[in-house]
């Protein structure tokens, strides 16, 4: 099993990356591999909706996006991570997993999808739904905990004192490992669900 791992905080050794290392304690413990990308302070642009990726089958902006496809093809999981600005996540965080999964043609149905949001106070619940929207489109199982993902500090290293995020995120790492072995036993067993295909449906039509 392995999971990627994408961090969208600018801060290194910021809270969201104390989050995150009890989600990679538990993936050590239980022999899943991992790797993280920290995105924060990349320059990242945003889809402009040329669908050239259509037909090229990659990002027109050939940067770490079409790097990290691949990444994400062959892994079972996958972790968004992002600090709360104005009740969202990182607007570099959203831009580039918004192309990434825009982008990429190949199916992510049955990847287990897991968001993790840190705030000083307030904004969490928004931010975590929409990162949350990523998965639910694409046919990915979420891992929950034993309440919303979050995670608080403002100051770094303060969110080293919420032993009950910290504690729900160990949680979540580890429905997260259960899930993802659970879906390998199953599609070895029962293969996958059919994915139907069908027209797509406009609201507004000429």
């Amino acid at each position: 099993m392995h999971v990627l791992i994408l961090n969208g905080s600018p801060h290194k050794n910021g809270n969201t990356s104390i989050a995150l290392k009890e989600m990679e304690k538990i993936f050590d413990q239980a022999g899943v591999t991992w790797e993280m990308i920290s995105l924060g302070q990349m320059d990242i642009r945003s889809c402009i909706g040329c669908n050239s990726c259509s037909k090229t089958g990659q990002c027109v902006f050939d940067d770490l996006v079409n790097e990290t496809a691949p990444k994400l093809e062959a892994a079972d999981g996958l972790v968004l991570a992002s600090p709360v600005y104005y009740a969202g996540a990182n607007p570099t965080l959203t831009a580039f997993v918004t192309r990434l999964f825009y982008s990429t043609s190949f199916s992510k149905n049955m990847k287990v999808g897991a968001s993790v949001v840190v705030a000083r106070r307030g904004g969490t619940t928004a931010a975590f739904d929409a990162l949350n929207k990523f998965f639910t489109i694409s046919g990915m199982p979420i891992a929950s905990g034993r309440y919303w993902n979050n995670v608080f500090g403002c100051v770094p290293g303060e969110s080293e004192a919420d032993a009950e995020g910290l504690r729900n995120v160990r949680i979540v790492a580890r429905n997260m490992v259960f899930l993802m072995r659970s879906i390998a036993l199953g599609k070895e067993a029962f293969g996958l669900p059919e994915i139907e295909q069908g027209p797509a449906t406009n609201f507004i039509r000429p």
